[in-house]
């Protein structure tokens, strides 16, 4: 025998010896989790767990009926985006301020939703602008326009 096939059967024996001693503490310790817990570890991941439960719960509901290719997509009902354009359909429009009170939006997000229409083809139009005006100035705080969408 080399002394090559005499070191590789030594390291073998050494792995072998050593993989005696990680399945001894792997089986300490299955042994402790199923004095602590009660269960099998593997039960409890992989058995009749939250999976299981998500899985039946999903299996209950209904499939989305396919649509046709090319056609548009149908908007969610009750977002953002719905509320905000049903805002600016009204008759008297919508100032920024009320988007914003509406949405839970800060203005300069209402204003940069507002470009992201007109980005996607749906323009919107100043209604009115209202200026509070004091001595010596053009325009103050409280000044605002109201803004509705285009026909």
């Amino acid at each position: 025998m080399t002394k090559r096939e005499a070191n590789q059967l030594d390291s073998l024996e050494v792995f072998l010896m050593k993989k005696a001693e990680f399945d001894e503490l792997l089986a300490e310790l299955q042994q402790a989790s199923a004095e602590h817990f009660g269960a099998d570890p593997e039960a409890v991941l992989w058995g009749d767990g939250p999976m299981e439960a998500l899985r039946a719960a999903l299996a209950g509901k209904s499939a989305r009926a396919a649509r046709a290719p090319g056609a548009p997509r149908k908007p969610r009902d009750g977002t953002r985006q719905e509320a905000v354009l049903a805002l600016l359909r009204r008759p008297e429009g919508a100032t920024v301020a009320l988007v914003a009170e509406a949405t839970g939006w800060a203005q300069p997000t209402v204003r940069w939703f507002f470009a992201g229409l007109k980005k996607e083809g749906i323009e919107i139009t100043v209604l009115e602008q209202v200026r509070q005006v004091r001595r010596n100035k053009d325009g103050a705080r409280g000044s605002y326009s109201v803004y509705t969408i285009a026909d």
